[in-house]
């Protein structure tokens, strides 16, 4: 049996239902050891910074990604190490002081918008995903989400999706879907592709097993 864990990237854009995906992905294989690693949590810490200068963050650029820590995390979980996953504070704009120890298991979900950016993550990974949603779905499940959970004003949401979200989606997030395997329409209500992509990921999973 090949030990290796099976590596799945979920990309998309903003608000796009790549956690929805993710989680019914997750559903459909509550008997199997799986495990989900959320990009968000690999922003750079920036603590080394004054405040002011933290606000002027560009989250959807690569460069606000520590991916030499996620690839260094995703190579100890494959070798069957524990890791100690970190936490990202979005009101203070760095990285939290805790972290989350991570066990590794069977089957890996890397969730988040860029994770298929980097050639050194879509190297690494077995099945690779962009869920494909219009942009007019997308920016309001983002201000929902922005406003509820992050606290941000309505006008803060909006001139950040048009001066830094729709450029950063357009340049860099958008074209990575021609490195997809498989392209998922419209987020989590496309049961039918889940299905599919859960029956690919079960044959994966039977392969190894001989």
């Amino acid at each position: 049996m090949n030990d290796k864990p099976i590596i799945i990237g979920v990309a998309g854009g903003t608000g796009s239902g790549k956690t929805t995906v993710t989680r019914s992905i997750c559903d459909q294989f509550q008997n199997t050891s799986i495990l989900m690693i959320e990009q968000d949590s690999y922003y750079k810490d920036q603590s080394h910074l004054p405040f002011e200068e933290r606000l002027g963050t560009n989250y959807d650029h690569p460069l606000a990604f520590d991916n030499d820590l996620l690839i260094d995390h995703l190579k100890k979980l494959s070798n069957r190490q524990t890791i100690k996953k970190p936490v990202y504070n979005y009101e203070l704009h760095t990285r939290s002081n805790e972290s989350i120890l991570v066990e590794p298991k069977d089957v890996i979900i890397l969730e988040g918008i860029l994770v298929l950016e980097d050639e050194r993550l879509r190297n690494m990974m077995d099945i690779k995903v962009f869920v494909d949603t219009d942009a007019d779905i997308r920016i309001i499940r983002r201000m929902m989400r922005d406003i509820k959970e992050r606290g941000r004003t309505l006008e803060s949401v909006m001139e950040q999706y048009i001066n830094v979200v729709r450029p950063m989606h357009l340049q860099f997030v958008e074209p990575a879907k021609r490195y997809a395997d498989i392209i998922i329409p419209e987020g989590g209500q496309n049961h039918v592709a889940i299905d599919l992509l859960s029956t690919k990921i079960k044959s994966i999973i039977e392969k190894k097993q001989i």
